[in-house]
């Protein structure tokens, strides 16, 4: 689990120092308008949806999550030298798509990863681990870029030769160090139930409610974007709007995390949505200043620290063993594909109502979504066997063998 945080923490390195320079990149250096960040924005969600449940689902048939990850990473590290000659919507576009597919390929076995290494009661905690190492990553790697744009004004290409670097180093770490846990012995024949588990009742209502969630939540971009539209300031100090979430996201995560084994994963989950909303309104007051920058940011830390590994967390403990990865990835999926049209939608809505309208209109429909998840989620924590009760024999024998095989790998 450690080290699975230390390779996050260095990919995320690399990744945030991209996505840190990406707003004013596209619509400063490249020219490009709002409406175009939109669409860029919404591949850098959703483009991941593609291969997410692949990747869950090899992991899981393969039996070998770690090199699906792996393999993950690798593809994400690659592109980094390829945003260098990216000076077009199109290239950029295809440069961002390799980098969400490698995510979306690595995030799922990942995560069955940690799950399958951790206590099931305290799953929460131990994703707010991994999410905090996670974040340091992710709070450093826009300081870097901030560092190299201020010592080198307009040194984008800089900032991608870095990225890069940070990305090979987490792929090394990866390959050399992290163990290759299974969830069954070597040569035992995959589940049998994974269709079934993720079309089942157990899956259901968690799945609709992330997808509601996840259709009325847009990328940092956006709000950031908004932050510096109002307030005026300089485009080189974006970068550091994305270090005050993370800040925040890397205080919150292991407390959150557990709570959210204390009080019950989807009430947090809710509540971190809740948060979302309050950054909306105040990201579109007419009012600004560093007061209410900052509070903005705290929000959004807040939401990602109540969100991120909570969702794993709580739909892990609903699937086998051995469909483990494939659960996670069917949430994951259901999200990013849902952020995908939001941020389609909102760049729409942005260049039609304006910044501050387009913001309010986001917050309403995303508290009724709140709402409408609460009642999806009510009655759905699971602290005991993942297992229906209305199984047959035969399934629950299955279950207990993977459950012995995993408590036998842990040992």
């Amino acid at each position: 689990m450690v080290l699975l945080g230390v390779v996050s923490l260095l990919t995320d390195v690399s990744s945030e120092m991209v996505a840190a320079v990406l707003p004013v990149y596209l619509t400063a250096e490249l020219g490009l308008g709002v409406l175009a960040y939109g669409v860029v924005d919404g591949l850098y969600q959703g483009a991941s949806a593609l291969v997410r449940i692949f990747g869950g689902y090899l992991g899981d048939r393969s039996n070998r999550p770690k090199w699906v990850a792996t393999a993950g990473y690798a593809v994400s590290a690659a592109s980094r030298l390829a945003m260098l000659p990216a000076h077009g919507l199109g290239v950029v576009t295809a440069v961002v798509t390799a980098d969400r597919l490698g995510k979306g390929l690595r995030t799922a076995p990942r995560d069955a990863l940690i799950a399958e290494a951790s206590d099931p009661r305290t799953l929460g905690r131990s994703f707010g681990v991994h999410r905090t190492l996670d974040t340091i990553g992710a709070a450093a790697g826009p300081l870097v870029a901030f560092s190299l744009l201020w010592f080198v004004p307009g040194g984008y290409s800089a900032v991608f030769v870095a990225s890069f670097a940070f990305a090979v180093l987490g792929v090394a770490v990866m390959v050399l160090l992290v163990p290759d846990r299974r969830s069954r012995p070597p040569g035992a024949p995959p589940g049998r139930r994974v269709l079934r588990e993720l079309t089942g009742p157990r899956l259901r209502r968690p799945l609709i409610a992330a997808g509601v969630l996840g259709l009325f939540t847009i990328g940092d971009g956006f709000v950031y974007l908004s932050l510096q539209d109002r307030d005026q300031f300089a485009a080189s100090f974006v970068p550091l709007l994305f270090v005050g979430t993370n800040v925040a996201y890397l205080t919150l995560a292991i407390p959150l995390g557990r709570l959210a084994d204390r009080l019950g994963r989807a009430r947090v989950l809710v509540g971190g949505h809740l948060a979302l909303v309050a950054a909306y309104l105040v990201a579109a007051a007419p009012l600004g200043g560093l007061g209410l920058t900052v509070v903005a940011l705290a929000l959004l830390g807040t939401f990602y620290a109540a969100t991120d590994g909570v969702l794993a967390a709580l739909v892990s403990r609903r699937v086998t063993s051995d469909a483990r990865g494939s659960g996670i990835a069917a949430a994951q999926t259901v999200v990013v594909l849902a952020r995908f049209a939001g941020a389609l939608t909102f760049g729409s809505l942005w260049q039609v109502l304006g910044r501050q309208q387009a913001l309010c209109l986001l917050a309403v429909l995303l508290m009724m979504g709140v709402v409408m998840a609460a009642w999806l989620l009510s009655g759905q924590e699971d602290s005991g066997s993942v297992a229906s009760p209305l199984a047959s024999a035969a399934d629950s024998a299955e279950a207990a063998m993977a459950s012995g095989t995993a408590a036998e790998n842990q040992r």
